[in-house]
């Protein structure tokens, strides 16, 4: 069972530059050498240029920005927020990169325990001014008092993410995150006036991406992968080529377990599919995926 200890690191974050996206901002830590002491340490790689890494949000998926060319309705609205919410203003620029910010960093902390298979810190995100009682440098018990300051827990009572967890999310912060989650779809907060998840159209990209519908940003990522098969030949339908991708160098059929039933099925199974009608069978606040 995932515990609650997370380490906690100081430092700034970071944009200029960068290609932030609602869950994830770029950091560097005051001291590096803490990476240590957390879960697949030996992916996380700090940037030469300026020791930055970049972030993975804990127990949220926001529409994405840029996955690939594409993005999903609402990507660039979730982006803003969470670099509001953390303090940059005045912001600027140039394709998807910032190009300037006022101010140029905002200090503040990480709560993480380890990174994930690219390397990123999987992070609890506070800013500076919520710190107090934060042992910095150690490991801290997180429970809901520190979970109520983070931005990743804003995000979601705001309705600019998804409550998306996974095995290595411990297990009171899936119940305190899920009640959140369940409050902002019951107000239709944010992406919840315009979720589509439980029935779209896929035929093209279109479809999905950003003047299309706004579906649970994994089931876009792999919509999107499974149309670029089709397009070099795939004939199946979209749970046929997830059952094909199940293993391999990228395997994109996740085991998922269910709460409410308290079992383990491939992502494959929750997909419904009738000609261009798709939808995903189950409640997604009920799902918790198994870490790779």
């Amino acid at each position: 069972m995932a515990v609650p200890f997370y380490k906690a690191i100081s430092g700034s974050f970071v944009v200029i530059g960068k290609q932030p996206d609602g869950d994830s901002v770029r950091f560097v830590a005051d001291n590096p050498d803490l990476y240590t002491d957390l879960h697949r340490s030996f992916r996380i790689k700090p940037s030469k240029q300026d020791g930055s890494v970049q972030l993975r949000f804990e127990s949220v998926d926001t529409p994405e920005l840029h996955y690939g060319k594409f993005a999903q309705p609402m990507g660039d609205t979730a982006r803003d927020a969470t670099l509001e919410k953390l303090g940059f203003a005045e912001i600027s620029y140039k394709g998807n990169a910032v190009d300037e910010a006022n101010p140029e960093t905002i200090p503040g902390a990480i709560l993480t325990k380890g990174a994930d298979a690219n390397g990123r810190p999987i992070s609890y995100v506070l800013k500076a001014e919520d710190l107090a009682g934060i042992k910095l440098g150690d490991w801290n018990l997180v429970d809901e008092d520190i979970l109520e300051k983070t931005i990743n827990k804003f995000l979601i009572e705001s309705g600019f993410a998804y409550y998306t967890v996974y095995t290595s999310t411990p297990k009171l912060h899936r119940d305190y995150l899920r009640e959140i989650a369940y409050n902002a779809r019951e107000e239709s907060l944010g992406l919840w006036s315009i979720d589509a998840t439980s029935d779209f159209i896929l035929d093209t990209q279109d479809d999905i991406s950003e003047k299309g519908s706004l579906i649970l940003p994994k089931l876009f990522r792999r919509c999107t992968d499974y149309l670029k098969a089709k397009d070099q030949g795939f004939s199946g339908e979209l749970a046929d080529w997830l059952q094909e991708k199940s293993s391999g160098s990228r395997p994109e059929n996740d085991p998922v377990y269910l709460e409410q039933s308290q079992v383990t099925v491939e992502f494959s199974s929750l997909i419904k599919q009738q000609n261009r009608h798709i939808s995903l069978d189950v409640d997604t606040l009920q799902i918790t995926f198994l870490e790779k």
